[in-house]
């Protein structure tokens, strides 16, 4: 595509932004160009769904044709710059002086609330795995613009969102990573732990998914001769053979005087 074919291009989802639906006609005479060349880059415009015709009710044009005008449409907004996270951190601040951090913990949770409510509908398929569950969350979170993916680990798994829909407003507050990482726990099904997150200047955010602990692992610092019983360390019973190299049995006596075993004290 040439560069004044895109130039016009954006001219004329700029005009129709401002002015609102036009005809081709009337963005013809505003761009100063022929309405057959306008309706070539409509046409263009239409084929990227950035915008759309429609019947203008009770308008009609030429020999009882009705006028047919041009719409921007979501898409074709979206190119244009929005300051959806300026009014976020605004309503926040609010929240925040009026209600204290628990205050925007509790817009955190009602905002993802509906994402939970659908993540769960596509882990509740997996099986009970915490990391077979993470990588189900990652393809419900990708769904929704988190560019995330997971990964097994030799401790466990690895939740990664490469993408944060709300990075600038999570760098203020940040509460609704804390309420996103609770979601996560909650949806794998077990204690997580963020390791690096996008809004604090981490190229990537990051969830450390523990994997299930083997029978008989011992605790930290307990060393070979405690295992763990419960909640409760108790001494571990040697093996065969290793309390005789521990604790030698004495050598048999040769002597063929008889012993007692308390030593006789004269009278």
């Amino acid at each position: 595509m040439r560069a004044d074919d895109v130039r016009t291009r954006d001219r004329v989802t700029a005009l129709l932004l401002e002015h609102g639906p036009q005809t081709a006609s009337e963005l013809a005479g505003r761009l100063g160009v022929s309405p057959a060349a306008v309706r070539r880059h409509l046409d263009a415009l239409e084929a990227q769904g950035r915008v759309e015709e429609r019947t203008a009710a009770g308008a009609q044009r030429g020999r009882g044709r009705p006028a047919r005008h041009f719409h921007l449409t979501d898409a074709g907004r979206s190119g244009f710059a929005h300051a959806y996270d300026d009014l976020a951190l605004t309503a926040l601040r609010y929240v925040a002086a009026s209600g204290g951090p628990d205050a925007v913990r509790a817009v955190a949770r009602a905002q993802l609330a509906g994402l939970e409510q659908r993540a769960s509908d596509a882990v509740a398929r997996t099986s009970g795995a915490p990391v077979e569950r993470a990588q189900a969350l990652a393809e419900a979170l990708t769904a929704e613009g988190y560019a995330a993916s997971a990964s097994a680990i030799a401790s466990g798994g690895q939740l990664c969102q490469h993408h944060c829909p709300v990075a600038h407003v999570a760098a203020e507050f940040p509460q609704l990573c804390e309420v996103e990482t609770a979601v996560i726990g909650r949806l794998v099904g077990t204690h997580v732990q963020r390791l690096a997150t996008i809004a604090h200047g981490d190229g990537v955010c990051t969830t450390h998914i523990p994997g299930p602990r083997g029978p008989g692992t011992a605790p930290a610092g307990g060393g070979r001769d405690h295992i763990r019983a419960g909640n409760r360390s108790t001494p571990a019973r040697p093996v065969p053979g290793e309390r005789a190299a521990r604790f030698p049995r004495p050598a048999p006596s040769t002597s063929t005087t008889p012993t007692n075993d308390r030593e006789r004290t004269p009278a």
